[in-house]
């Protein structure tokens, strides 16, 4: 399995974090099991193979859609050959670029096509490289940019400082905003409430510790995090990422980061 990840331009770095293609050839027909685990950003995909995987409830996905903030891991399962691209976002990317409230999305994928009016689905279909299909994603976001409203200031400033790990409290003093006021921006310009998105920024903080082999128990993963116990940290850890934080450590296999397939 193939995965790669190319930056974007500068002028959409404060709307896109990459673009992103996961490819597999193979001969096995057996039915794959992916899951996806939460990261607090939304995204957009497209299948090079339109009926290739199904969604979190065995739905049809369409070839090209965009997605919402998840708040709770879901999988997706396909089999055979496959070669998917996508746009990860920036959290707040939804509104800026589609001009929709970002909760209309959460747990949900739609089609481009109900956003925008847009011949990208054939674009990308009709590219003969990879760099090519990410050009045109990145052109296709571009022309959004223009017709859609600049971030919200606050939004920006809290999702910066609740990646770095700071109480919700203090940001809502130096905003001086009331907690039901940021949610509803949240709401708005996110998807989920400034709570929750603390609570997937932590789990990904945790990840990170995982992946690099740098903690001596769970505990001290636990607590390095400001979770109230360690039984807490395995609870928020099943909700994001469907298993227990020691058995991702010991069989998730991850070639796409937030995607793994786990080891038997």
């Amino acid at each position: 399995m193939k995965y790669q990840v190319i930056a974007p331009p500068e002028q959409l770095k404060n709307h896109v974090r990459y673009f992103w293609a996961l490819e597999d050839q193979t001969d096995d027909m057996s039915e794959k099991t992916f899951t996806v685990m939460c990261n607090g950003e939304p995204g957009l995909i497209f299948q090079q193979n339109a009926e290739l995987f199904t969604g979190f409830e065995g739905e049809r996905l369409p070839q090209l859609f965009a997605f919402g903030q998840a708040t709770k891991h879901g999988q997706l399962q396909g089999k055979g050959s496959f070669r998917t691209i996508g746009i990860s976002l920036q959290p707040a990317a939804l509104k800026l670029l589609f001009g929709i409230d970002a909760n209309e999305l959460a747990n949900q994928n739609t089609s481009i096509s109900n956003l925008a009016k847009t011949s990208l689905n054939e674009q990308l279909l009709n590219c003969s490289s990879l760099e090519q299909q990410a050009s045109c994603f990145f052109n296709f976001l571009e022309e959004q940019v223009q017709q859609h409203t600049n971030e919200n200031k606050k939004v920006a400033y809290a999702i910066v400082k609740l990646q770095q790990g700071k109480r919700l409290s203090e940001i809502l003093h130096d905003l001086n905003l009331s907690e039901r006021s940021l949610e509803r921006l949240f709401l708005t310009h996110i998807g989920i409430t400034p709570i929750l998105y603390a609570r997937i920024c932590r789990f990904q903080t945790s990840l990170t510790f995982l992946r690099q082999g740098k903690f001596r128990s769970l505990a001290d993963i636990a607590y390095s995090l400001g979770y109230f116990d360690q039984s807490h940290f395995i609870r928020d850890f099943k909700l994001f990422s469907g298993v227990s934080p020691s058995i991702y450590h010991r069989k998730a296999i991850e070639r796409m980061p937030g995607f793994p397939e786990w080891q038997e």
